[in-house]
């Protein structure tokens, strides 16, 4: 398997994964197993790999079996989720730290094929994500719906994020997530 920070050439093989889990998409039986709620475009794929060097996946051959998107506040704050994530920074602190775009960034979604599942591609593409974007940033954050405890047994558990807060958007209930970078 190889862990690689991704290039233009693989965003298709990104985005054909991204179908097989992207609630809109998700056959309803792998429901149970996690999803990624949000759908994205090749244009904002290109974005996140050109401006921010993003998208770190994990790849067979031509396959991408594992993806994880990290950036800026700035790049995913078109998105309202995050421009409510934004506003609410400066009211929280992690491990005595204020948190603040300047300090943190936003994680996730990840996305990791089932046929590699329950192997060491959860931890080995979040710690090659995480020490990538810790040349940037000393915080991650991230949040998890509370619909999708499989994505927070992950994090929370395996992964050893910490739990900053619980918060309601929209309608539905999440925990927002975070580490720091260097470990």
């Amino acid at each position: 398997m190889e862990y690689k920070v991704a290039t233009i050439d693989d965003i298709e093989a990104t985005l054909k994964l991204h179908a097989k889990y992207q609630i809109d998409t998700i056959d309803e039986a792998d429901k149970k197993d996690g999803f990624v709620t949000t759908a994205f475009s090749k244009e904002e794929l290109t974005q996140l790999i050109e401006q921010e060097q993003g998208l770190f996946i994990a790849k067979e051959g031509d396959e991408v079996l594992a993806y994880v998107m990290s950036a800026s506040w700035n790049f995913w704050s078109k998105w309202v989720m995050f421009q409510h994530m934004i506003a609410d920074l400066p009211n929280l602190t992690y491990k005595g730290q204020e948190l603040s775009i300047e300090n943190s960034y936003q994680y996730g979604p990840i996305c990791i094929d089932k046929s590699v599942r329950g192997t060491e591609v959860l931890e080995k593409i979040f710690n090659f994500a995480l020490e990538k974007m810790s040349e940037r940033y000393p915080i991650l954050i991230t949040f998890v719906n509370q619909i999708n405890p499989r994505s927070y047994q992950a994090h929370h558990r395996k992964l050893g994020l910490d739990i900053i807060q619980e918060f309601e958007f929209n309608g539905n209930l999440y925990w927002e997530l975070g580490c720091l970078t260097k470990r």
